[in-house]
């Protein structure tokens, strides 16, 4: 069964491409060479290439609740693996978001079955309860994504093959469209 919504979105979708380009679509098929591994948060508001108004081909994305870095995600570790040794990535680009579900979930200990064991991650990341009571969720989604720039460096897939690769954090605004670039600790020492 076709949903008729997407459908529709695409036959536009491909349209205005070959509009603007007649052989856009035989150059994809080519193959991929992207600039960027973007690891993003599942959020449906946050999609990397559609907030940045990149073109099919220039992000190699991986999407989990929170954008975790998770050495025993394997799904995580292949497409890290992937982008840096097959697609030679330039930059590794951690993108977060305010108003995460994943991020205050786990500050808010949520115990859901399903969602616990991840949300555990989350809390990993977070400061403790009592030195982080008077943070925001936005500070703690900040926090999140710095975490996650720091886990991403010492991931043996990216020690191995990231040398000379940039990791960059972001926060998207999801109530603005704006994106936040973020330093971390190493970065503010230079």
């Amino acid at each position: 069964m076709r949903e008729e919504v997407l459908d529709k979105s695409n036959k536009n979708f491909m349209r205005r491409i070959k509009e603007k380009n007649p052989t856009y679509f035989d150059e994809l098929r080519k193959g991929q060479h992207p600039d960027y591994f973007v690891l993003s948060c599942s959020d449906s508001r946050v999609s990397p290439t559609a907030i940045t108004d990149m073109p099919l081909g220039r992000m190699f994305v991986h999407r989990n609740i929170a954008n975790q870095v998770r050495r025993d995600d394997d799904s995580f570790t292949a497409g890290l693996y992937y982008g840096l040794k097959h697609l030679e990535v330039k930059k590794i680009i951690i993108e977060g978001h305010t108003f995460c579900g994943g991020v205050i979930a786990a500050w808010h200990g949520n115990e859901e079955e399903h969602l616990k064991p991840w949300l555990n991650h989350i809390r990993d990341s977070l400061p403790e309860k009592e030195e982080g009571n008077c943070l925001s969720e936005e500070e703690l989604a900040r926090i999140n994504v710095i975490r996650q720039v720091e886990n991403l460096k010492t991931h043996p897939v990216f020690k191995q093959y990231g040398e000379g690769v940039d990791v960059i954090g972001c926060l998207f605004h999801v109530e603005s469209g704006e994106i936040e670039w973020l330093e971390t600790d190493d970065e503010r020492r230079l």
